[in-house]
């Protein structure tokens, strides 16, 4: 573990036990722009490197990716690989959360989540449900903002502290065999590398790049931060977003926000693509966990939807 990163991080959220609550208010200052190509093009270059699955030469090259573009953004000093090892279906995997913060002197903090590894199996496809598929939605889209943001931090030092970790072997699980779902978050959580840690909220970005998405308010989400869910759903539909930020409830979706909640005790929400039928289930879009989830569903609109609003209110609400 890197020393020097854990000191530094520790002096700068030693105060985040003490939270402030989460109140928002337009403070009128400025805000950088969020430039979709950016995210576009960081997503392209994940699903280049192949499926992101664990023990995979794709998981090993875009680690290095993501380790380097963050370190290039953040600095050295400020990014951190936490490595560990997790039985998966026998076998060993050997995952990393890779973990970013800005604005180190900042004792007020947030965080910002998303999961770089891509699932192993296509199993709600019709034909090769045993490969891998490529997870430019359901993986890559979610870390592609996240890098476009880390972009802006670099160039236009945000009002709070930010940390964004990347969560490995979110999506390893077989159906209905939850142990093996959210890897990294659970480690994570039981295992913060800043003793303490205890941001204002979390935001988690999961499938967010999609044509035709659609974000309804998370059911978990809104019994965790009602008032943060609210905020970014009123910003969404003030820049015109309302099409996208559905102003109704979703479904109950176990994710790594689920986790993080469950184990750290940190608020935090869910900015998922789903629906709600009318049998009260959850649906997810046609291309999930499919072999379609490929650069073809990708929508510059729907990566700008999102930045823009996580924009708003990183560096004019809160």
């Amino acid at each position: 573990m890197n020393k020097f990163f854990v000191a530094t991080l520790l002096i700068a959220f030693i105060a985040c036990s003490q939270k402030t609550g989460l109140q928002f208010s337009d403070k009128g200052r400025s805000v950088p722009a969020f430039f979709a190509d950016s995210a576009y093009s960081h997503i392209k270059t994940q699903v280049e490197f192949g499926p992101r699955v664990p023990n995979t030469e794709g998981h090993v090259k875009t680690k290095e990716f993501l380790e380097t573009k963050l370190k290039q953004y953040a600095g050295t000093h400020a990014v951190f690989s936490q490595e560990f090892s997790e039985e998966g279906y026998g076998e060993t995997l050997e995952m990393a959360n890779i973990i970013a913060a800005f604005n180190l002197s900042a004792q007020d903090r947030i965080a910002l989540f998303a999961h770089w590894d891509t699932r192993p199996r296509a199993d709600e496809d019709t034909a090769r449900t045993s490969e891998y598929i490529p997870g430019a939605d359901d993986g890559g889209s979610g870390v592609g903002v996240l890098l476009e943001l880390a972009r802006i931090f670099s160039e236009n030092p945000p009002p709070i502290g930010i940390d964004i970790v990347l969560f490995d072997g979110e999506d390893y699980g077989t159906q209905g065999d939850i142990r093996k779902y959210f890897l990294g978050s659970r480690y994570w959580s039981k295992n913060p590398p800043v003793p303490g840690y205890n941001p204002r909220f979390g935001i988690l970005l999961d499938m967010v790049g999609a044509k035709q998405a659609v974000f309804p308010k998370e059911f978990y989400s809104m019994s965790y931060a009602p008032n943060l869910v609210d905020e970014l759903w009123n910003i969404a539909d003030q820049k015109g977003y309302g099409n996208i930020f559905l102003n109704e409830d979703g479904a109950g979706v176990l994710d790594d926000h689920y986790i993080v909640y469950e184990n750290a005790g940190i608020p935090t929400i869910d900015i998922i693509n789903h629906s709600v039928g009318a049998d009260g289930n959850i649906r997810f879009a046609p291309h999930w966990h499919t072999h379609h989830d490929d650069m073809p569903i990708i929508d510059k609109a729907t990566l700008q939807a999102v930045g823009e609003v996580l924009l708003e209110l990183i560096y004019n609400r809160i």
